[in-house]
């Protein structure tokens, strides 16, 4: 089941993986609110509303449940709450489903049989499901139809977030996450911060940190007066734009640390020009299934540019700590002795095996291959895995008579984010960007394909060319953040944000479309 996730264009190595599976004979869904390149693929593909992804989980949950496919053995002996989450989506019919997601309730009950019958069966996403506000209850939802058919911790099972970013695994696994030390380790819990303040000689704070968007408010309420970047764009990847710069700006002091000038290092105080880490540096990287694989240095950095490890140990000791020599190894053995699930993973083992999946607990562990195969003890050891009961919440930028277009973003396969590291190189399948929409509403609007229209949302306005894509259904268009020096689509997007993970809404704004006075196709 691929759910809000374009893989053939934003994961295309792992769809070449899916799509050897398929076939091989698998059955492939799609659950998308467009027909994308992925979604042609498929076997059965979804069409759903943006913003309804729980109202089709739960209402796939209740025909399980009804039909008798739920696995019964698995819940009893692995999990907990489930009287709860039974009578949670015990209201979400396939026909409320139908009037709520806009997919064929037999297309729902279908989906739902297949994927409880299956022997194995897997889900994968990614930003389709986690750049709304109600991030971590969608990813909730899923995860419950997990554990709810026994479709995970085991061979051809599972939960895949398919990340958005190369080694974003690997920034979680080092504790770059507000509330984590390295080895997702809780930095409020008194013991486990302890052997850090051990070794590190200093007291960790005992209170957990903002997220990226817990930033800009503790900008906008002048608690965060100083801010240092590390191979990130936000002036432009940042849901409100305006408000993103407006913040930055306002800073006592902005330090950017970047392959690039980005527009961000264009207003920073102090741009620190970083090597590139895949080539340049040496390391480690973490993939989407937790295997950390060694990263290996074949050139030197061209003129200035110095490592990002080189750089914050130089920071340490001008600012009176000298931690010794800059070395990735040696700072990696010193999160090995911090982090329990890294501990046996030497370089000369990651070299010698091609990488190993953590957890890794000594050096003669060879990692484990399913994150979760402990449910499948019996009894199970530690706690069970919870079901947790959540409801269908539309998007916070309603539809109504004055906006009554929703725009998701995306990506595409020729481009990544705000176009920083791909926007200096050509590709014969570039095009700029585009208000893609669909021959309905292009008739309905006597928009013109290439025709320059004003797109307007609550927040602000641009002006694009429209491009019309038989892949969209009516009522919905599509943009891309590739092409930011040109389209600012992050004007139009709101912040809306998850106050779990702190991930903005850039999948729903409601937009109108405005004709120019002097259309010219382009």
């Amino acid at each position: 089941m691929l759910w809000g996730s374009n893989a053939r264009e934003t994961h295309p190595i792992f769809f070449h993986h899916l799509l050897r599976g398929v076939r091989n004979g698998a059955r492939l869904y799609a659950v998308d609110p467009r027909r994308t390149s992925s979604a042609e693929w498929a076997d059965v593909w979804l069409g759903l509303d943006v913003g309804s992804d729980i109202a089709l989980a739960n209402a796939i949950a209740r025909e399980i449940i009804h039909a008798g496919l739920a696995n019964r053995e698995f819940i009893q002996r692995a999990t907990s709450d489930f009287d709860a989450y039974r009578e949670k989506v015990e209201s979400y019919t396939l026909e409320y489903a139908e009037q709520e997601t806009g997919v064929p309730a037999e297309a729902i009950r279908e989906l739902a049989h297949a994927f409880a019958s299956a022997d194995r069966a897997m889900i994968c996403w990614t930003l389709g499901i986690t750049e709304h506000h109600n991030a971590v209850d969608n990813v909730l939802a899923l995860i419950n139809l997990a554990l709810l058919t026994g479709h995970v911790g085991r061979y051809g099972s599972g939960l895949n977030p398919l990340r958005g970013q190369n080694n974003v695994q690997g920034g979680g696994d080092m504790g770059a996450l507000p509330d984590r030390l390295p080895g997702f380790q809780y930095i409020e819990n008194d013991a486990l911060r302890a052997k850090f303040d051990e070794a590190w000689g200093v007291p960790v704070p005992a209170k957990r940190g903002w997220h990226l968007s817990g930033m800009f408010d503790a900008m906008e309420r002048g608690e965060l007066t100083a801010v240092y970047v590390i191979g990130e764009n936000p002036v432009q990847s940042e849901a409100d734009q305006q408000r993103a710069k407006r913040l930055l700006l306002g800073l006592d002091f902005l330090v950017v640390q970047d392959l690039f000038l980005t527009a961000t290092g264009e207003i920073a105080d102090v741009v620190l020009p970083a090597a590139a880490a895949w080539a340049e540096a040496e390391g480690t990287v973490t993939n989407s299934e937790r295997r950390v694989q060694r990263v290996r240095k074949a050139m030197d950095p061209p003129g200035e540019a110095r490592e990002d490890l080189w750089i914050i140990y130089e920071l340490a000791r001008r600012m009176g700590s000298d931690w010794g020599e800059a070395s990735a190894e040696r700072t990696w053995d010193e999160l090995r002795s911090l982090s329990p699930v890294h501990r046996g993973m030497t370089y000369p083992r990651l070299e010698a095996l091609g990488g190993i999946q953590w957890p890794c607990w000594d050096e003669t562990h060879p990692g484990e291959l399913f994150l979760h195969s402990r449910l499948w003890e019996d009894p199970v050891p530690g706690l069970r895995a919870p079901f947790v009961p959540v409801d269908h919440d539309p998007p916070v930028d309603r539809l109504t008579e004055d906006y009554p277009i929703r725009l998701t973003t995306g990506r595409r396969l020729d481009s990544f984010n705000t176009g920083v590291q791909s926007s200096g190189y050509t590709s014969p399948m570039r095009r700029g960007e585009s208000l893609d929409i669909s021959p309905e509403d292009a008739e309905l609007h006597a928009l013109a394909d290439g025709e320059r229209v004003r797109v307007v949302s609550r927040r602000g306005a641009i002006e694009v060319p429209v491009r019309i894509d038989p892949s969209l259904r009516p009522g919905l268009t599509f943009m891309t953040l590739h092409f930011q020096d040109d389209v600012a689509t992050n004007i139009l997007t709101i912040d809306a944000t998850d106050p779990k993970s702190g991930t903005a809404e850039f999948k729903a704004t409601a937009i109108r479309i405005e004709k120019l006075a002097s259309a010219v196709p382009a």
